[in-house]
């Protein structure tokens, strides 16, 4: 199943997602047209979904897709999770997931600008994003698919400077932007996958491929992911995991590469889809 966010009315997708079925109308009002409050009654919407006919929805312009889940209440992200990208860090391959923060804030869609910060070093990050279900609290790994509603593409798009500055790292600043946090282009259930846990990640930035993963390869897979973080913290509803990247950010190179205004980014998810995004120069302060 796929369901997507269509002008900010939930959807659910056709099997070869060119057509939408909004949710409101064809339940008669059941269940919301705001996409983030599907996934407070995610059993029952995932219930009555099995017997809707999304082929019976409208063609639809991607270009008005947005965030599967635009307003979560927790982001949660995880660095270092591809032997080769902490390689390329200079960092030892870490025996506890290393964990972060996004403000939701900078949650955006599939499609569209990203302005890139004055004077700053902004980084691609490839990542695939989980998206909860059911509230997960001390939960086995072995349980964990039950708890995730579905599978999404991301950018961890991350300002360099701001993430280093001292005394001591900013990560949460420096990857939370407006527009940090792309998304999408839609929610794929994790039945619809031949094996959720083995999925090609790719980012091509002005048409070169830069990254090539898979999440097979991941030092913690997201069902551990899942059970490392829910016995610290409820994840809830909503709520959206950032899985890491694999190598090939632009810091890494030598000489380091970074995003300025002009660049396209296009990052990939087998099994999902793809995202597009243009960079843009910041606007000059009001006033001038």
């Amino acid at each position: 199943m796929r369901i997507a966010n269509l002008a900010g009315r939930l959807v659910l997708l056709s099997p070869d997602s060119s057509r939408a079925l909004d949710v409101e109308r064809a339940s008669a009002g059941r269940f919301p047209a705001d996409p983030q409050a599907v996934y407070d009654v995610w059993a029952e919407f995932t219930a009555w979904a099995a017997s809707a006919d999304p082929a019976r929805g409208v063609a639809f312009d991607p270009a008005d897709l947005g965030a599967p889940a635009p307003r979560p209440r927790q982001v949660l992200a995880v660095g270092l999770n591809f032997g080769a990208h902490a390689a390329e860090a200079g960092l030892a391959v870490p025996e506890r997931p290393v964990v972060f923060t996004k403000f939701p804030t900078c949650i955006t869609g599939p499609y569209g600008d990203v302005v890139l910060p004055d004077g700053g070093d902004t980084d691609w990050e490839a990542e695939l994003v989980a998206v909860i279900g059911r509230r997960a609290e001390r939960v086995t790994a072995e349980l964990a698919w039950a708890h995730v509603a579905g599978l999404t593409a991301g950018q961890d798009l991350s300002e360099r400077i701001v993430q280093m500055a001292g005394p001591s790292p900013q990560f949460n600043l420096g990857k939370s932007f407006p527009g940090f946090g792309p998304t999408g282009p839609w929610l794929v259930t994790p039945d619809a996958f031949a094996d959720p846990d083995d999925l090609a990640i790719t980012c091509d930035v002005d048409g070169e491929r830069v990254q090539h993963g898979r999440t097979r390869d991941m030092i913690f897979s997201l069902p551990r992911l899942i059970a490392e973080l829910s016995a610290i913290l409820p994840l809830l509803p909503g709520d959206l995991i950032f899985a890491g990247t694999p190598s090939g950010i632009g810091a890494g190179l030598t000489p380091p590469r970074f995003l300025r205004p002009g660049a396209e980014v296009v990052t990939r998810i087998e099994g999902i889809g793809e995202m597009r995004h243009r960079m843009v120069a910041a606007p000059a302060p009001a006033g001038v």
